[in-house]
């Protein structure tokens, strides 16, 4: 199981912890656009994607569906907010692709971390790690141009051209889809 060497490449799992994550963790498929959550559930399960793409999204009060992230292969997703306070989500995450994850729920979670303190390690780790990068996107949206943003996306995320549809990839990346487009052409070099 990958988690497996992701949650080792953090710190080294004891063989105890180890053996009772093997247990616990439980496989599931998605089939692409089914939803691993929707808007008003609460957000009961950890999901770390073996294979696949989902996206994370809200509806506006304009009816239009706005990006909040795109998890690949290797990355942990649930509805932040919704699993902390487990309350009902505000956001959908759906799958792009067809999709393989390993997840645990939140009573699993916690029971965890109470009987192995070193997890908490763990948590914490991934949870700064994803803090981080929800803080960087927001100031990154907030500052730079369509371009800038679009360049970044060009040279960080370049898969999401091939795996997601650009009318997500705009509100993604904080602009319409046609200036997404208007972006695209001036950035193609001329010959």
């Amino acid at each position: 199981m990958e988690i497996l060497t992701l949650l080792n490449s953090i710190q080294p799992l004891s063989p105890g912890l180890a053996h009772h994550l093997a247990e616990i963790l439980k496989e599931k498929q998605f089939k692409k656009k089914d939803h691993l959550l929707r808007e008003r559930q609460i957000s009961t399960n950890v999901y770390f994607i073996e294979e696949g793409l989902v996206r994370a999204f809200y509806i506006n009060e304009k009816g239009e569906e706005l990006t909040n992230w795109f998890m690949k292969e290797g990355d942990v997703i649930f509805s932040v907010a919704s699993f902390l306070e487990q309350a009902p989500s505000h956001e959908y995450i759906t799958a792009l692709e067809d999709c393989s994850v390993y997840y645990i729920s939140y009573v699993q979670l916690q029971a965890i971390y109470k009987e192995f303190p070193e997890f908490n390690y763990h948590g914490r780790v991934l949870t700064e790690k994803y803090y981080r990068l929800s803080l960087q996107r927001e100031s990154f949206i907030k500052r730079t141009s369509s371009l800038e943003r679009y360049q970044r996306l060009l040279e960080h995320e370049p898969y999401l051209l091939a795996r997601a549809a650009l009318q997500d990839i705009a509100t993604y990346l904080g602009m319409s889809p046609e200036m997404l487009s208007k972006v695209r052409a001036n950035s193609i070099p001329s010959k």
